[in-house]
């Protein structure tokens, strides 16, 4: 091969000129071997698209639940803890956090197995906490965007059922308070007859004992628990008779806890419809590939190829040379 001197080239042309055009016209006497090369890359690189793994990715969007899909909880929260239970913002913002850091830790569990599987959950808007972004990474687009659902639902099951599992014991123990509350008001109730029906005998033992029959008293209204006996024994006797006969006296308060204790023993929460979430953008089907890229790939085959190419005639040629001068 002939070397291209310096004294070919007018005298405008510095040797960094020389040389680059050299090299390139190197280059192009080997365009040959430079094609074989690319060719050979771009031949590796469908082998290595065809092998690869693909990772495809699908999306979806959530946010804070509906008042429908919390309507039951929220009834249940207002009859256990009337005016102090939660409002409506409050339920449904502790539902979708409660959702974030199941979804978190599922997430957690499924990149720490042996092979790990990619879930993430994310503000959808940078500088708001909702809605959140959801999505999965896996090897084909129907699987992801099932597998996507699934996490979901996984999720906002078991998130519901620590809800149900709290709003039970919840009643559970309101339940038992109110239970004794009304116990309580029925014990001093009876109490209260009892001494009542006591202070009556002990007025009628006196009565007789002083063979008072009739009244003695001006005023009923005026007398006292010392003083009863002269009501006299035959209007005593009709108190104990009547006294013996009559139900309970109960404050308004009692029929108060008794309706609060009959609205909780009626809850019915197990079977009870309960969502942590709504959807803003279900699971998508993704239609771009995340990996491997195609055109970034065969670029860069043919690429790495022309470097290769190039530097494998740039190098045969040196060799050439020193044996020339040898």
């Amino acid at each position: 091969m002939n070397r291209i001197s310096n004294s070919d080239f007018p005298s405008g042309y510095n040797s960094q000129q020389v040389n680059l055009v050299d090299l390139l016209g190197q280059i192009w006497k080997g365009k040959k071997i430079v094609a074989a090369f690319i060719i050979a890359a771009i031949v590796l690189a469908v082998v290595y698209l065809s092998v690869a793994k693909e990772k495809w990715t699908s999306t979806s969007i959530i946010n804070r639940p509906d008042v429908g899909q919390i309507n039951n909880y929220s009834n249940a929260m207002n009859i256990l803890y009337g005016d102090a239970a939660p409002s409506l913002v409050n339920i449904q913002q502790d539902f979708i956090d409660r959702f974030n850091a199941a979804f978190s830790a599922l997430a957690e569990t499924l990149d720490n197995q042996n092979e790990p599987e990619k879930l993430t959950i994310e503000s959808a808007v940078k500088g708001q906490t909702l809605p959140l972004k959801v999505s999965y990474t896996g090897p084909s687009p129907e699987i992801v965007q099932r597998k996507l659902s699934e996490f979901i639902q996984k999720t906002d099951e078991q998130v519901a059922n620590e809800l149900r599992a709290d709003l039970t014991m919840n009643i559970r123990a309101k339940s038992d308070e109110l239970t004794k509350a009304v116990t309580r008001q029925e014990t001093i109730a009876k109490e209260q007859k009892t001494q009542k029906m006591a202070q009556i005998n002990q007025a009628l033992t006196v009565a007789s004992q002083s063979n008072v029959k009739e009244p003695k008293a001006q005023q009923v209204d005026q007398v006292t628990q010392d003083t009863m006996f002269m009501l006299g024994s035959d209007a005593l006797n009709s108190m104990m008779k009547n006294e013996a006969s009559r139900p309970l006296a109960f404050s308004d308060e009692y029929y108060s806890l008794r309706q609060n204790l009959l609205a909780v023993s009626a809850l019915t929460i197990d079977k009870a419809e309960i969502h942590s979430y709504r959807y803003v953008m279900k699971p998508n089907l993704p239609f771009r590939r995340d990996s491997p890229k195609k055109s970034i790939v065969l670029v860069i085959a043919v690429f790495l190829g022309l470097m290769a190419g190039s530097g494998w005639v740039l190098a045969r040629n040196a060799v050439n040379n020193i044996n020339h001068k040898r």
